[in-house]
């Protein structure tokens, strides 16, 4: 798969989310009758990503009611690879004691698609070269070819000093 240079990140954003998730429902009342729900599913998502640890890098349980199953997947590329090891998946969870009658699948643009964000560096450039580019916006020969040029050249320019 092409993603796999974003598995440490993906883990990694995982288990930050994770706690704080657990973090904010323990400090509500209300919420923390929700803790053990959550917990559950947390479980779960780690018995799926045991019995099929590739396919789960980029699959996340949506919802479990009913013993029905069902999980959200980037493309339909990486459905169709985990619908083969469905069964796989199913008899290996009903023995660690997951009673699930269906799994189902639903395709979504995930942020598993997403790459990493991008540290975006301030481009430096010297004095020496804006001298350059002011010098030859007004040197280069003024015809209708090299008008739009000198106009970004100048343009350059000005943002720079």
């Amino acid at each position: 798969m092409r993603f796999n240079s974003f598995n440490a990140f993906d883990q990694t954003r995982r288990n930050r989310t994770a706690v704080e998730a657990t973090d904010f429902l323990r400090r509500d009342d209300r919420l923390a009758a929700l803790l053990p729900a959550v917990q559950r599913m947390a479980k779960l998502q780690q018995d799926c990503a045991k019995v099929l640890p590739a396919a789960f890098n980029f699959c996340d349980i949506l919802s479990f009611e009913a013993g029905q199953l069902v999980l959200s997947t980037p493309n339909a590329s990486v459905a169709a690879k985990l619908k083969q090891q469905l069964p796989k998946l199913q008899e290996a969870l009903s023995t660690k004691g997951w009673q699930i009658d269906n799994i189902r699948l639903k395709v979504q643009m995930m942020k598993a698609m997403a790459a990493p964000p991008v540290e975006r560096r301030q481009l430096v450039i010297p004095e020496v070269g804006v001298d350059s580019f002011a010098r030859l916006s007004e040197t280069l020969e003024p015809t209708k070819q090299n008008a739009t040029l000198i106009a970004a050249l100048k343009n350059l320019v000005a943002h720079r000093r």
